[in-house]
């Protein structure tokens, strides 16, 4: 079995190939990297979600750490992977493993490494830690680790980022939905002392997720949505299987996707907070961004898709904001990192600094800056087919999709093709799992559906048989 890091760490399904030998194997080439950095405390953070055996993994690991000579910080509890990264930055460790899947289905688990700066480890480190898979034994040792509890250092990191003070005296009402992951109830626990109505749903810890996939977005919110038309909340907030990713449904109970919550937040960022730096978004995020960032005269770079690629960029500089499409934001103010938690309260700031609902605020930045839409279908594919896919419509592209002529073919990751009237579709494999996305934007949602759905008639010409 060939172990290979996608956009963030290696996943695999749980005893299939996701098993207590690979780990390990996975764990000794990580430990054989960590050995290269000389200039960090030589203790190494270990945490885990909710997910099945995840803690039994992320014991195994330590075992493996320790058995190289690092002093091993273990997690006591199922906590959000961008805690791990914010106390790897904080203590000057020389790097963290937090066992998890993220959004993936309950079959999965996963193997994030995180990097001694305090976020997603870059294209060169997960290459290194694959040339070394399998050069040396495994060695494991149980002495030399210790449990330990959440630290409170990060949380009040978190309240210097925005105006808690006026959060706390906003009395808005909130739902929460961690969707049974690593987010539990801790935004309700950091704003229990304050005039903000939190009702957390699916806090409570669950291996299989409640029987979906935790990925924030629809239809996996509706339960979100529901709570947040039934009690009136001005937002609802939730936050992915290991609590990096942010999910948003609006004061109406309609999910808001993250080409428009990104944009949101670079505005509040810049106009409210006078925070300064580069917008760096991936090749799946909205053409908002690029008009937002030249109106605001402010760089803008596009990556690859993977919230790597962004991390990358933060380590040689100021990054304002940077996100992808998934509902990964992050902000060099606070970490090279996702985080949804800081992401929650970012925008609980933004409501509370505005007096407006979330509804309101795309209100005024469609009539800003031009209005967009945006859906995303998944289909079964595996890789290799998804591949092959995406290799044919690259050799014969159409001239022409769902009556809109193409302007433009974009190969930065997958096969993006402009059409007119600032409208895209974009056909990219996954690399988390397997299947085929198909992203589009476009002025309309009419003009949406009737894009994707000539993406989806493109892809059955060329797809094997079996593609749901």
């Amino acid at each position: 079995m060939t172990i290979r890091f996608g956009t963030d760490g290696w996943r695999g399904i749980i005893a299939d190939d996701f098993t207590f030998h690979n780990l390990r194997l996975a764990s000794q080439a990580t430990a054989d990297y960590f050995q290269t950095i000389t200039d960090r405390e030589r203790t190494v953070l270990v945490g885990y979600d909710v997910r099945f055996l995840s803690q039994s993994f992320a014991s195994a690991a330590a075992e493996v750490f320790s058995g190289n000579g690092f002093r091993v910080l273990l997690m006591d509890r199922p906590y959000p992977t961008p805690y791990v990264s914010f106390e790897l930055q904080r203590q000057g460790l020389v790097g963290g493993v937090v066992i998890t899947a993220s959004h993936n289905p309950s079959v999965f688990n996963g193997f994030k490494v995180k990097a001694e700066y305090g976020g997603s480890a870059t294209s060169t480190i997960t290459q290194a830690i694959e040339g070394r898979l399998g050069k040396t034994p495994v060695r494991t040792s149980t002495t030399g680790i210790e449990t330990i509890a959440p630290s409170g250092e990060y949380f009040t990191h978190l309240r210097t980022l925005v105006d808690w003070e006026g959060i706390a005296g906003s009395n808005l009402r909130v739902v929460v939905d961690a969707m049974h992951g690593s987010g539990g109830r801790l935004l309700e626990e950091m704003l229990a002392q304050t005039t903000v109505q939190v009702q957390t749903i699916r806090g409570d810890p669950d291996p299989l997720f409640g029987g979906i996939s935790p990925e924030p977005m629809m239809p996996q919110l509706e339960p979100l949505a529901e709570a947040v038309r039934r009690s009136g909340a001005a937002i609802g907030l939730a936050t992915d299987g290991d609590g990096d990713r942010l999910g948003v449904v609006s004061n109406e109970g309609r999910f808001v996707p993250t080409l428009q919550i990104l944009p949101l937040l670079l505005l509040h960022a810049y106009r409210h907070r006078g925070w300064r730096g580069s917008v760096v978004h991936t090749f799946s995020q909205s053409q908002l961004i690029g008009r937002i960032a030249t109106q605001l005269s402010l760089d803008v770079v596009e990556t690859p898709i993977g919230f790597k690629h962004i991390a990358e960029l933060m380590l040689k500089g100021p990054v304002l904001i940077g996100g992808e499409e998934s509902g990964g934001i992050g902000l060099s103010r606070h970490l090279p990192e996702r985080d949804g938690l800081f992401l929650q309260i970012l925008l609980l700031d933004l409501l509370a600094t505005t007096g407006k609902g979330l509804t309101a605020l795309i209100g005024d930045m469609w009539t800003e800056f031009g209005e967009f839409h945006y859906h995303r279908r998944d289909l079964h594919v595996g890789s290799d087919a998804s591949q092959q896919l995406i290799s044919a419509l690259k050799e014969k592209p159409p001239k022409d999709l769902a009556d809109r002529s193409i302007h433009e073919i974009r190969t930065l990751d997958g096969l993006k093709l402009m059409l007119e009237n600032d409208s895209w579709i974009l056909f990219r494999r996954s690399g988390t799992e397997p299947v085929l996305r198909i992203y589009c934007e476009a002025p309309t949602e009419t003009a949406v559906t009737e894009i994707l759905e000539a993406g989806i008639n493109l892809v059955e010409q060329f797809a094997p048989p079996g593609v749901s």
